[in-house]
């Protein structure tokens, strides 16, 4: 009986590549979907920190002149919109619209002794008509918080006396400076309102503030601070119901940060109750702005071509420069990083991209993805079961059947949790079961003919290697499919488990070559033996630098993994040649190292164990993929490259081993002697 389920279970295999193949089929609508829903936003909006110009403004010997030189330079560089924070009565002291006392002030301007029960804070303002611009505004927040406003008069300006001490007067956010608004608008800006959570949720507040956004032609709001607006409220009035209700009636979207250290609190179920209008940012620090010009446009040009974001902020800083002897800003800087020499928004031009105000993308769901998901998903445990079988044949068909089991369960109660665990493991299962081909095909081809010449050997390498590509690319149709929600693409949702997956498929591989290979199976014999075996020092130094390559290799995976100084020069030259870079461990390390590994393992049958390091290459092909808010047809470009650079990589290091293995045989009996 064992024989016989053995049997089926060998057979299985047959079935189950025909129901992967089924699988690949059914994610072509899906793929489609995808790559229409990538191309349906391609306006760029520059934006530029309006809060950052005014405090270098103040820094200027003629603050209003500084700003009508500055706002015109801006706006021919390419900058679109202005971001413009919730405003403050220091924020208005600044810009020269009020001036804010405290009583001591007021004594001492009186020649009176100051109050020793009166800590208010006295607010003037610079001309009636800033009076009737801004009094109402003031009144208003302060009254909503339940802070006492009383009229006041000084020297003849009008003014108000808040009856709450300076320092918590100047905390209170008021609504963006409206004269600012206007005026940036009569330069053709657009605006950007960031607003934060820090008061009480208001409804009729945030009416009056939205329908006064909208009127200023505002489509979209970045957040300031760790949560959106709601967000503190949401559980004792649900908030953000209203809040995003006001969001959608006024047409208004929403902007996301990219990288942020933690999420934004409750913008994931805002962006979910507006229908994901969201737009990503990326933001350009205070301290990154006086970087050079050409890494500043290599920036913002990767941001927009390789993370489909469709927003840059720019903040801007004053600095005191010692060697100067001066206060000193990066405004010049960021101008030439946009036009010349950084030809930022050129470069960008060339990619399709055009400024503008920036668009959500439009979501194409065709009426057949649903259906096309559910038979990829499928053909993904075919996948995960093959690989399974390599190891544990007697399992196979179990796995399959309790992977529909166990999927249909998830789908009901995780169906997230569903589709980033079978895409996981799916994304390790296809690069682990084409370099097993690939080491089974070695040892046959070895075994038939060990003294096969270089040149035979040379094509069944050539042939091999892109048999084994292909192979560990079929995981990427799956994940595709498994992952295509717009969640994934704007980073509200993560891939998970890209550290498991840079080391599991080195590991099934590994461990195929050490106990499966020319057997298929493993013995208890040969667990045994490995348990019982006696440590020397020899083991220990070894696995000592196992563990540090480990790390290293570890260490350069993911968004924040560190670059050589020759890496980011090689980087920066394909990036300029070919206008998309191949991953550096795939065509400098994991492919040259598969081809000149075939190669010689043909010839020296312990040499296939370097295949499981030349893993690296087809694992990182299929990672590449799990970056989903990169473009899916830029991720096909960057890894067919990374194969052909890879490639000639490969012949190059074929040739190396060709005269090194001559020299060893010319010179080896020498040394004998």
């Amino acid at each position: 009986m064992r024989q016989k389920w053995l049997k089926w279970n060998n057979a299985s295999r047959k079935w189950l590549w025909i129901v992967v193949i089924i699988g690949l089929i059914a994610t072509i609508p899906v793929i489609s979907d995808r790559v229409q829903t990538e191309n349906s936003a391609d306006k760029v909006e520059l934006v530029f920190n309006y809060r950052g110009l005014l405090d270098i403004s103040t820094y200027q010997a003629h603050p209003q002149d500084f700003l009508k030189e500055q706002l015109p330079r801006l706006k021919e560089a390419g900058i679109t919109t202005m971001a413009v924070f919730e405003s403050s009565l220091d924020e208005l002291r600044k810009s020269r619209k009020l001036m804010v006392y405290n009583g001591a002030d007021i004594a001492t301007a009186n020649k009176e002794v100051v109050s020793s029960n009166d800590n208010y804070t006295y607010v003037v303002f610079t001309s009636e008509e800033n009076a009737q611009t801004y009094a109402p505004i003031i009144e208003q927040t302060f009254t909503d918080r339940e802070i006492p406003v009383v009229p006041w008069q000084y020297e003849g300006r009008s003014g108000l006396i808040l009856q709450t001490p300076p320092e918590n007067a100047n905390m209170q956010p008021l609504m963006p400076d409206p004269g600012a608004i206007e005026m940036l608008r009569g330069y053709g800006f657009h605006i950007l309102p960031r607003i934060s959570d820090s008061v009480p949720y208001n409804q009729e507040s945030m009416e009056r503030l939205l329908t006064y956004f909208e009127e200023n032609g505002v489509t979209r709001i970045l957040f300031d601070g760790d949560a959106v607006k709601g967000y503190n409220d949401n559980a004792e009035t649900k908030s953000l119901d209203q809040f995003a209700q006001l969001l959608n009636e006024h047409h208004i979207g929403l902007a996301a940060i990219e990288n942020l250290k933690k999420p934004q609190s409750g913008f994931a179920t805002l962006a979910y109750k507006t229908d994901y209008n969201v737009t990503r940012l990326y933001s350009l620090s205070d301290a990154d702005a006086n970087l050079d010009v050409n890494v500043i446009a290599d920036r913002f040009v990767l941001a927009t071509k390789d993370r489909n974001i469709r927003m840059l902020y720019m903040n801007a800083a004053p600095s005191r420069n010692t060697a100067k002897a001066m206060i000193t800003d990066p405004i010049d800087n960021l101008i030439n990083s946009l036009g010349e020499p950084g030809h930022a928004v050129e470069r960008m031009a060339k990619h399709g991209f055009e400024l503008g105000q920036a668009e959500a993308f439009t979501v194409k769901e065709s009426s057949i993805q649903r259906p096309a998901k559910l038979v990829a998903l499928i053909g993904a445990l075919a996948m995960i079961s093959l690989m399974v079988s390599y190891f544990v044949p007697m399992i196979t068909l179990l796995v399959f059947a309790l992977g529909l089991v166990g999927s249909a369960g998830l789908f009901l109660l995780k169906p997230t949790l569903l589709e980033q665990g079978v895409a996981l493991l799916v994304a390790i299962s296809a690069p682990t079961i084409a370099v097993i081909l690939a080491v089974r095909s070695v040892n046959e081809q070895q075994r038939r003919n060990p003294d096969a010449p270089a040149g035979r050997r040379l094509k069944q390498s050539l042939i091999l290697y892109v048999r084994t590509s292909i192979l560990s690319l079929l995981a990427v149709p799956f994940m595709i499919a498994l992952l295509n929600n717009i969640t994934y693409s704007l980073v509200i949702n993560q891939f998970r488990g890209v550290s498991l997956l840079h080391f599991a498929p080195m590991g099934l591989v590994a461990i195929y070559i050490l106990f499966y290979r020319g057997k298929g199976t493993i013995s208890v014999q040969q667990i045994r033996g490995l348990l019982l075996t006696r440590i020397n020092i020899l083991m220990v130094v070894l696995a000592v630098i196992a563990a540090g390559a480990g790390y290293y290799y570890l260490t350069r995976t993911g968004n924040a993994g560190s670059v050589t100084p020759f890496e980011m020069f090689l980087r920066t030259a394909l990036e300029d040649t070919f206008g998309v870079r191949p991953r550096f461990k795939e065509f400098v390390l994991g492919h040259p190292l598969f081809i000149v590994g075939v190669f010689a393992a043909l010839k020296y049958r312990n040499v296939v164990f370097v295949l499981f390091i030349a893993a690296i290459g087809q694992l990182s092909m299929v990672d590449t993929f799990a970056h989903i808010h990169t473009p899916a047809v830029l991720s096909l470009i960057r890894g067919v490259m990374g194969l052909g650079i890879g490639l000639i990589f490969g012949l190059i290091a074929i040739g190396v081993w060709q005269v090194a293995e001559g020299c060893w045989k010319k010179w080896s009996p020498l040394l004998k002697s």
